[in-house]
């Protein structure tokens, strides 16, 4: 039996794609929405904790007290202001702006920073303050 050989063009792969910034955003925007599920199943848990009574608050009080619960509570407000921004760049380039290749990775690169920063200042801002 012979083989007969499609003239239809090959998918691409990420052996013919050079790793850009903005694929690492991509992924990234993916990442961060799924973790903010896990992560609002923690705050429904705190505010159902809340409302039962103070022995079941006082268990979520200490698990996210801890340095396991502070570092989750780190992660998820990371994952959030990540995914934010992430949306907002969307949305900038839903208007057809920042789409060129230069453009594109600046603001993908933004996001990244923008995310650590504001991460950074909220829970110095927590530390100092709460």
């Amino acid at each position: 039996m012979s083989e007969i050989k499609s003239a239809r063009p090959i998918s691409p792969h990420l052996t013919i794609y050079r790793f850009r910034p903005t694929m690492a955003m991509s992924i990234m925007h993916r990442i961060t929405g799924c973790a903010l599920y896990f992560g609002t199943l923690l705050v429904a848990w705190w505010l159902v904790a809340a409302a039962t009574g103070p022995q079941a608050f006082e268990t979520a009080s200490w698990f996210f007290n801890s340095f396991i619960g502070r570092f989750i509570l780190f992660g998820y407000s990371w994952a959030l202001l990540h995914h934010m921004l992430g949306g907002l760049r969307h949305l900038y380039w839903d208007t057809g702006n920042g789409l060129g290749k230069e453009t594109s990775t600046k603001l993908a690169v933004a996001t990244l920073a923008g995310s650590l920063i504001l991460t950074v200042l909220l829970w110095l801002g927590v530390l100092i303050f709460g």
